[in-house]
């Protein structure tokens, strides 16, 4: 069954109905305000409950902070064995005197990066934090604006951070579902250092701390990533499990206890790992659907995906599957094979759980003069409809 329609500008939308799957919002509930929780290899959305509503980072901040430091060595503007300076300020403002989470730095002393990566990661190290960030932005504030900067340019369009630590600041907040993304980029971008979120334990000048990451624990398969507290948003984790060939990511938020976010969280992976099967619904090189051409040789160009487009569905309460090809159109010719076009949308209930870009399977060349006056007449008389 197909049908399409306007949305917006110049975009059509064509309804593909698959008698599949089932909505997994009546599925699942947890007690968490915020959460979010996706599959690494098809990036299908597993769970969504109000993943945009903003809420202050705490200690979430720091895998920005990370991502920033990580960003830099990976382009060779940092190297592991570089020392940092302990100033004043990141030992009285995030070291012992802070009473916060701290790596015990001595005032005046130099660390390799390295470890105060460890220390950040493993011990939540707010004086790691802000020496990284004086060293290499020569103030928190000035990191700060690094970071939301990258933010940005990885695709996190609505956080923003005000300093390295996640400790309170006015206007700073992240989001559940760009903390998920922001795992997902870390864990692909830097296999060699993502490592270290699953350390269990660390060592610095002589004080052994573990790692808080309650997940790591639980023999289930998790290697990452961070815990966060604070007092208007509650308890906060964001966690990854490898298990069986599959890797989730998840975010909650909104938790009234550090038991209540441990189990929580294993609920939620654990369901997410079992209650789901993998459904390919398009084969590699297979024909998605068509867009509709403007002065071309014909009035269509057919859509395929950069490779097989599989879906995770619920094995249970199953209903539809709904697919939306959405493109900005119609399409002007000449169009190349491989240009891309649009994006296959796929929703399982009320939630959009994958989104596929879309090819041309085929070039598209300028029609006739005829063909193209019947295409300006065409779009003359129905155009103003959508």
């Amino acid at each position: 069954m197909a049908s399409s329609a306007r949305k917006g500008g110049l975009s059509f939308l064509i309804s593909l109905l698959f008698l599949v799957v089932g909505a997994q919002a009546q599925d699942f509930e947890t007690r968490a305000k915020q959460a979010f929780m996706v599959d690494a290899q098809t990036g299908t959305v597993l769970y969504s409950k109000d993943p945009d509503a903003p809420f202050p980072p705490a200690s979430l901040a720091k895998l920005m902070t990370m991502e920033v430091v990580f960003d830099a060595i990976k382009s060779g503007r940092l190297s592991l064995d570089e020392e940092f300076y302990v100033s004043e300020n990141a030992w009285r403002t995030g070291g012992a005197p802070s009473r916060t989470s701290t790596m015990f730095a001595e005032l005046g002393s130099s660390i390799r990066l390295e470890d105060l990566i460890q220390g950040v990661i493993v011990q939540s190290a707010n004086d790691g934090c802000i020496i990284i960030a004086e060293g290499m932005a020569g103030s928190e504030e000035n990191f700060a604006r690094l970071m939301t900067d990258r933010a940005r340019a990885i695709g996190l369009q609505t956080s923003v951070f005000k300093n390295s630590t996640g400790l309170p600041a006015e206007g700073q907040f992240v989001t559940a579902r760009e903390l998920v993304k922001l795992a997902q980029h870390l864990w692909r971008e830097y296999p060699e250092f993502y490592r270290y979120y699953s350390q269990t334990e660390f060592t610095w000048n002589e004080i052994l701390q573990r790692n808080r990451n309650p997940l790591l624990a639980m023999n289930i398969g998790a290697d990452g990533l961070k815990t966060g507290f604070t007092e208007e948003s509650g308890y906060a984790i964001v966690g990854s499990v490898d298990r069986d060939g599959r890797r989730v990511f998840l975010a909650l938020s909104g938790l009234e206890s550090d038991n209540e976010r441990a189990q929580e969280a294993r609920r939620i992976l654990d369901w997410g790992l079992r209650a789901f099967d993998s459904k390919q619904i398009y084969a590699a090189g297979e024909i998605v659907g068509e867009a509709k051409t403007y002065g071309g040789d014909r009035g269509g160009v057919p859509l395929r995906a950069d490779g097989p487009v599989s879906i995770l569905v619920p094995m249970v309460n199953r209903d539809r599957l709904i697919a939306r090809i959405v493109y900005e159109g119609p399409v002007i010719a000449p169009v190349e094979e491989g240009a891309p076009i649009g994006a296959l949308r796929v929703w399982i209930g009320d939630t959009m759980s994958q989104e596929t870009p879309l090819y041309a399977a085929e070039s598209v060349g300028v029609g006739k003069i005829h063909q193209r006056a019947l295409d300006a007449v065409e779009e003359l008389l129905v155009g103003w409809l959508r």
